[in-house]
């Protein structure tokens, strides 16, 4: 961020990490990742959480400098995950007279991960409560399980902040030159998509509070056309599409059901559908393929038999389906299989267990290589899916 200060007297203090290969030890990250942490100046001084371990060092850098030789009086922890909370016992050893600021489960988990005396050092806030650092009043609103059970967010009224822990981040170091809604998709999705119902509860809090700006714990500030976010959160969070589209998600082991399904996108699109998207299962970016399904409202799984069961990548595929509350879509399964074919069953299984998936009928069979009869399938699999779109 060029641009060190969030207003007048709120500082930023985050750092950008752009050597880490993988966020959460699963999620490539191409451009890196922020993890953001501020500093108010006021009466009374307060840190909004701190970073992950990896990046202490310059974040102490950092605080110290916007203090100015100032001493903290406030550490506020919104959520206890290391890449924002791996820092805390670093700046508490660093200011000791500094009080930690958040709720009874945040106190009740800290220990978990540092072994410091918190005897003295701590100030308990529930939903509702107020702490005033002078003409800077914060406001705390409880979000559990967004994505954690302890998190928290702030609201601080006389600049119209909220310091939003998780909520609306992205992927990405600050400097990176991207499209928001893409990493901020797949951030969400990937990372918080469990909790829809939660987000909502928390989206319906935020309602009720005039908010010029949003300061996330990754990412960028969000200063202008905050309804665009705002939006894209209720839809992610609704588990409804974003866009008329298909995903095309395969597993191919020899080649054949790939061939098959590269000639299937090109009947879809010849057939006059307009979005498109196809990932090989075993090559792509898994975190990437779940995004794409949620945001179109149609998805085709295409799967060869192995070993009576289903090709790893696709059985990870649905895996992350499943746990991330996928629903609400239309779906067409084809199966590939030489002596016996498996997998369509398998992922009808898949498909039956989540909710409201309107899979088209019937599951297409390939037997090893796409004959000119499959082909045909595969157009009248491509008029349902057009038929269906919603």
């Amino acid at each position: 961020m060029k641009d060190t200060f969030v207003s007048d007297s709120i500082v930023y203090v985050g750092c950008d990490d752009k050597d880490i290969d993988l966020f959460e030890s699963q999620y490539v990250v191409p451009n890196g990742v922020s993890y953001n942490s501020y500093v108010i100046l006021d009466e009374k001084t307060a840190i909004m959480d701190t970073v992950d371990p990896r990046a202490t060092v310059e974040w102490l850098d950092k605080v110290e400098k916007a203090l100015d030789g100032r001493e903290p009086d406030y550490l506020v922890i919104d959520h206890m995950e290391p890449d924002h909370a791996g820092s805390i016992a670093a700046v508490a050893e660093k200011y000791p007279q500094m009080k930690l600021v958040s709720n009874s489960k945040v106190f009740a988990m800290l220990p978990q991960f540092f072994a410091f005396d918190l005897t003295d050092r701590t100030i308990t806030v529930k939903e509702g409560d107020t702490l005033s650092l002078g003409a800077h009043t914060l406001h705390f609103v409880m979000a559990p399980m967004v994505h954690w059970p302890e998190v928290m967010v702030t609201y601080e009224s006389s600049e119209k902040i909220l310091f939003s822990a998780d909520g609306f981040g992205k992927f990405g170091a600050l400097d990176a030159e991207e499209e928001w809604a893409d990493e901020a998709r797949r951030y969400f999705i990937n990372i918080v998509g469990k909790y829809g119902p939660q987000v909502q509860a928390l989206l319906k809090k935020a309602s009720t509070l005039d908010i010029r700006t949003i300061c996330p714990l990754h990412g960028p500030i969000l200063k202008e056309d905050l309804g665009y976010y705002i939006g894209k959160y209720l839809t992610w969070s609704s588990y409804e599409p974003e866009e008329k589209g298909v995903v095309v998600a395969c597993a191919s082991i020899h080649g054949n059901t790939k061939r098959a399904m590269k000639r299937f996108v090109e009947i879809l699109k010849e057939k006059g559908e307009e979005n498109v998207v196809f990932f090989d299962l075993a090559r792509d970016d898994m975190a990437e393929a779940v995004a794409s399904a949620y945001r179109y409202d149609r998805l085709v799984l295409a799967c060869a038999t192995y070993d009576a069961s289903l090709f790893p990548c696709m059985e990870d595929f649905l895996y992350h389906l499943k746990i991330k509350n996928f629903q609400n879509r239309t779906v067409g399964i084809v199966e590939n299989g030489s002596w016996a074919p498996m997998a369509g069953k398998l992922m009808r299984a898949y498909a039956d267990g989540m909710k409201n998936l309107r899979v088209v009928e019937p599951v297409m069979t390939i037997k090893s290589t796409m004959s000119a009869q499959n082909e045909e399938e595969l157009g009248a699999l491509a008029d349902a899916l057009l038929a269906r779109a919603e």
